[in-house]
């Protein structure tokens, strides 16, 4: 018996949580998908068959699964509690190039993909098209290095194209522009892969995107509470924080202090 609960859903990728509780030796055959897959095992395990080769899968060994693979599963110890990321192939090939060639499907979980894994989890409560996209972005980096022959690009300097496109972000995060409201439709309309424009933030300005446009929306509510902004769950709101608490956790974190204090402070 299987069961999904959604932990994050966008246009080009979603995170779900999936309980089983099957118990059986057989092969079980699924049909194909279209989407690309990551499986992270978080408790128990499993078994994946694709093109005839056997995986056991469990929390030190995940997954992944392309478009149009026949997948079979058996479930000789128990049941399993795992994460699927999925993505649009549009999405995988930004990240691992048009024609990306696999070294296999089976990916080994050492402990900073565990703790990207639980990381992006983390982000998924409050900022998942920033701080969520960013950090799935750079988990799916992470077995991109490992099972693509063409890695993703390592930290250099930052290019002028790196300048050029961290510039014409920030105005767009600046103007309000619809598709900055998360990493992967902001990168798209600046034509660049997510992964380069989460890598050229932190080369050009030393943070990372989602901590600099928080700190634009820090300014933007230190302006409305000293303007004498009454109600933090409006304007938590207005400016796409998750709710009052997330509000509160982001301000502490970049001011010392919660937007009650502040408003003191200001006044």
């Amino acid at each position: 018996m299987l069961s999904f609960v959604d932990v994050a859903t966008r246009p080009d990728f979603a995170v779900t949580a999936v309980n089983c509780r099957d118990d059986h030796r057989n092969w079980s055959a699924e049909g194909p998908r279209e989407d690309v897959r990551v499986v992270l095992v978080r408790r128990g395990g499993f078994r994946r068959r694709v093109r005839g080769v056997s995986t056991d899968i469990d929390h030190t060994v995940g997954y992944l699964g392309m478009p149009a693979e026949e997948e079979q599963f058996a479930h000789p110890t128990g049941g399993d509690v795992c994460t699927s990321i999925s993505l649009t192939p549009a999405l995988w090939r930004t990240l691992a190039g048009d024609s990306p060639q696999l070294t296999g499907s089976a990916l080994y979980v050492d402990g900073r993909l565990d703790l990207a894994h639980r990381r992006l989890l983390a982000a998924t409560t409050d900022d998942i098209d920033y701080a969520g996209a960013e950090r799935l972005v750079g988990l799916v980096v992470r077995i991109v290095r490992q099972v693509v022959a063409t890695t993703a690009p390592d930290g250099a300097p930052p290019t002028a194209r790196d300048r050029a496109v961290v510039a014409a972000a920030r105005g767009m995060i600046s103007d309000g522009h619809p598709a900055a409201a998360g990493l992967i439709p902001l990168a798209a309309v600046l034509d660049v892969s997510p992964y380069r424009l989460s890598r050229a933030f932190t080369r050009v300005l030393g943070v990372s995107l989602t901590r600099y446009r928080n700190r634009v929306r820090v300014a933007r509510a230190l302006d409305r509470l000293e303007a004498g902004e009454p109600n933090l769950a409006i304007l938590a709101a207005d400016l796409g924080f998750a709710d009052h608490a997330h509000l509160c956790r982001t301000m502490r974190e970049h001011l010392g202090h919660t937007p009650t204090a502040l408003r003191r402070l200001l006044t």
